[in-house]
């Protein structure tokens, strides 16, 4: 059934009446005079036009106050479902993930290539849970707030540039910053996803630290060491396959993993990498009930309209009738 946001507006509808009662009457010497008295001011058969044109005006006014009041109709509540989960993404920006060393669909690319075409796809499977970006290389930065704003998040990541942050790597400092993030929230609502492919060799925070603190606020960390164990090199005596993931320190990130809760996830291609994303993915959301919502629907435009066509009428009333005699 329609209602109306702002009803307090049709308190306004008798000020042309209030205005009209207020206005002084003419001069008697303004007044027009006829030369005989035998003539008289006649507008023929039917309604006056001071009558018609009042009535118009009138009517007018009504359908502005209606348009002003906000005639909406509401539909059924729609409860909101969200997770109740909490993750940040850590992804490391360091200029060892421009190594192009990974394999996906058959085709070389980049360490971050690859963690931009699946973490994405990743992150549009979130629906329901809050998601944050952090972006890290010798220094952390947080670059996305926890949002539902997925597209948001999915976009930041897209347009991030290997080595922006700095050409090193600070995990002890990434973790902490999201942790930072998460500590107001539920505890089993924490999770972050941290994605290197190197060691801790910048930044204010050592690892072990970082993970202490992850325990203490009730953060789980899962973290994807990321890099192939061989690659093949060209050099000047021919080609030699060298192993590119070599500064890789699967032992810090297995504890960051173990110490917290989570767990680690070795990628050396494409493939693994995805295989990572999808054993997060499957961890089991925690439904909960939000806020319901009410879908409004807003119909001020037809009585504006006729607002609009009825004032006019009212003005040009008087001409319109002497057009027609």
């Amino acid at each position: 059934m329609p209602e109306f946001a702002w009803p307090w507006v049709f308190v306004l509808l008798p000020l042309p009446w209030l205005l009209w009662r207020g206005l002084k009457p003419a001069a008697p010497g303004q007044a027009l005079l006829l030369p005989h008295a035998t003539l008289s001011w006649s507008d023929g058969d039917g309604i006056p036009v001071r009558s018609a044109a009042s009535w118009l005006l009138g009517l007018g006014w009504l359908c502005l106050l209606v348009a002003a009041a906000r005639p909406q109709t509401l539909g059924a509540p729609q409860a909101q479902r969200h997770s109740g989960r909490a993750m940040m993404l850590a992804v490391d920006l360091s200029g060892s993930m421009q190594t192009p060393d990974m394999q996906l669909g058959g085709q070389q690319l980049s360490r971050f290539g690859a963690v931009e075409a699946i973490a994405g796809d990743f992150i549009s499977r979130r629906s329901g849970d809050e998601l944050g970006l952090i972006l890290f290389g010798t220094r952390a930065f947080l670059v996305t707030p926890l949002t539902y704003d997925l597209s948001a998040v999915r976009a930041q990541l897209q347009s991030a540039a290997v080595g922006l942050p700095g050409t090193e790597t600070a995990i002890g400092d990434a973790i902490a910053v999201a942790v930072k993030r998460l500590a107001a929230l539920p505890e089993q609502a924490r999770v972050v996803v941290l994605l290197t492919d190197g060691v801790n060799n910048s930044g204010n925070i050592s690892p072990q630290d970082a993970a202490r603190a992850a325990k203490a606020a009730g953060v789980r960390i899962y973290t994807i060491g990321i890099g192939a164990t061989s690659m093949t090199v060209p050099g000047l005596f021919g080609d030699s396959v060298i192993n590119p993931s070599a500064d890789l320190d699967a032992n810090m990130l297995t504890y960051l993993a173990h110490e917290t809760g989570g767990q680690f996830y070795r990628a050396t291609d494409g493939n693994q990498l995805a295989d990572a994303y999808r054993a997060i993915d499957a961890l089991e959301p925690m439904p909960q009930q939000g806020p319901s919502l009410r879908l409004r629907r807003e119909w001020f435009r037809v009585p504006l309209a006729a607002a609009v066509l009825c004032l006019l009428l009212g003005m040009f009333w008087p001409r319109l009738r002497i057009v027609q005699r």
